[in-house]
């Protein structure tokens, strides 16, 4: 049998608590302990056992990971994980997992390993089925397909951009928490010699390489307009960073490897504008409130949505969010998600989900608690934005961006606070999309499931005029 390193972290323990502003007696309880023995992990007089391990990478997994913990605790938490999927009937209990992890740390491994290709080939296999019952008769991924699955399968996050933004970021702010607009304009004018221009001639963003002349829309909002300049900056100063990693991703023809390049460069202008580390640190403080982060960092609420949903790092990740976007019609333009809530990837999103509501009503924020099919429970916080033009003679682009994350992490969300979590009232049974649906009883249901046969009788009808298996 291995023999585990004790762990003793009563610093960080105390921190935890204290950040927190919990008494030590309600935290005892929190944990299941009693105060005196809390207050003995607190000075280091007792190591954490492995129960209260597990308890702590259960309430506060975000915390949990920045305690440094060694590879068997890691090992445990990740077991957890995958010994937790809805597919099995009951997770397995923490004394289990930690003898699985003691005694057999191979097999542990390989189970950990196992499910992540289970996870990642059912993903797959969507990809696949929905192509095929998509408008593409070939079952071919469309460019922008192939991108936005690569950026999927990447979970979002490109560590060496990220870093390499970081780093960029780091000599170009000061002590200021992002680049400002004039550090950027400074640093393309100076160290790579571009002439830099205002005028509503020639798109949002136009950039002559030949001529090192860039063409910004002044009509763009403020933070649109910086968000272009960071864009075309980092597509310059990281292009060989960024052209390693579209030469690693190995996309099958020219569009996609160029649609690729302009999604990698945007991750590295998001990346630049909200520096890993400080951003994290700063999301959390603020427990993810949108309005009061863009402040901070000058970004829009979009902008600041998008990044939260890529702080993936190892070693240093933000909670596991949910984004996506939906335009007037309810196609989803843009979507992410680190948690076990998939996106249909073809047609518009559940009509019972918040975002829906909230493209009609601009710049008011609406909050769901929502259920999928499969039992797991998230809060939802969703708005609509309009995003200026800047002339009369084109519409304003409507629309409204979401992010969420499951219940587990609702105290680190501002969002959930007024929900009432713990009894589960007023859940909303959402679904993926009606064309992969279970719910029999959905009032809002389009169309069956298309792996389910229908029965119809004339007979009698129900909210839809057909039964389904």
């Amino acid at each position: 049998m291995s023999t585990r390193r004790r762990l003793f972290a009563g610093e960080r323990l105390r921190r935890l608590r204290e950040t927190r502003g919990v008494r030590q007696a309600d935290f005892a309880a929190t944990l299941g302990v009693s105060a005196s023995y809390l207050s003995q992990l607190e000075n280091d007089q007792r190591p954490l056992t492995t129960a209260l391990i597990e308890r702590l990478a259960e309430l506060f997994p975000l915390d949990w990971e920045d305690l440094g913990t060694d590879r068997a605790e890691r090992l445990t938490v990740a077991l957890r994980e995958a010994a937790a999927d809805p597919l099995f009937a009951e997770p397995m209990a923490p004394d289990q997992l930690a003898r699985i992890v003691e005694q057999q740390p191979a097999l542990a491994e390989r189970f950990v390993a196992l499910h992540e290709a289970y996870r990642r080939t059912g993903q797959r296999l969507e990809m696949v089925d929905e192509a095929l019952s998509a408008d593409n008769a070939g079952g071919a991924r469309l460019p922008w397909e192939e991108v936005r699955d690569w950026f999927h399968v990447a979970n979002n996050y490109v560590d060496t951009l990220d870093r390499a933004a970081e780093q960029l970021a780091q000599h170009l702010r000061g002590r200021a928490p992002s680049p400002s607009v004039e550090a950027i304009e400074h640093h393309l004018r100076s160290a790579l010699s571009i002439s830099l221009i205002y005028s509503g001639q020639s798109g949002l963003r136009s950039y002559d390489a030949e001529m090192a002349h860039l063409v910004i829309d002044p009509g763009q909002p403020a933070e649109s307009r910086r968000f272009q300049l960071a864009h075309q900056l980092v597509s310059l100063a990281l292009r060989d960073e960024i052209l390693g990693v579209v030469e690693e991703a190995k996309l099958p023809n020219a569009a996609s490897r160029q649609l690729l390049f302009v999604g990698l460069s945007n991750y590295a202008a998001g990346a630049l504008l909200m520096p890993y580390e400080d951003f994290r640190r700063t999301a959390r403080e603020l427990r993810h409130d949108i309005d009061r982060i863009a402040q901070v960092f000058g970004t829009s609420f979009e902008q600041t949505c998008h990044r939260l949903s890529t702080l993936q790092r190892d070693g240093a990740r933000g909670v596991p969010f949910f984004f996506c976007r939906v335009d007037m019609a309810g196609n989803i333009t843009k979507r992410h998600s680190a948690t076990r809530l998939q996106f249909a990837r073809f047609g518009g999103a559940c009509p019972l989900w918040i975002v829906h509501e909230a493209v009609a009503v601009p710049d008011r924020i609406l909050v769901q608690l929502a259920e999928t099919p499969d039992g797991l429970r998230y809060v939802s916080m969703a708005k609509g934005l309009v995003k200026p033009s800047g002339t009369f003679e084109r519409p304003p682009r409507r629309y409204a961006v979401a992010l969420g994350c499951e219940v587990r992490h609702a105290a680190e969300f501002i969002y959930a606070d007024g929900l009432d979590i713990a009894s589960g009232r007023n859940v909303t049974p959402i679904g993926l999309s009606c064309r992969i649906c279970p719910r029999a009883d959905c009032d809002q249901r389009a169309f069956p499931p298309s792996d389910r046969p229908i029965a119809v009788d004339p007979d009698q009808r129900g909210v839809v005029p057909y039964r389904f298996g």
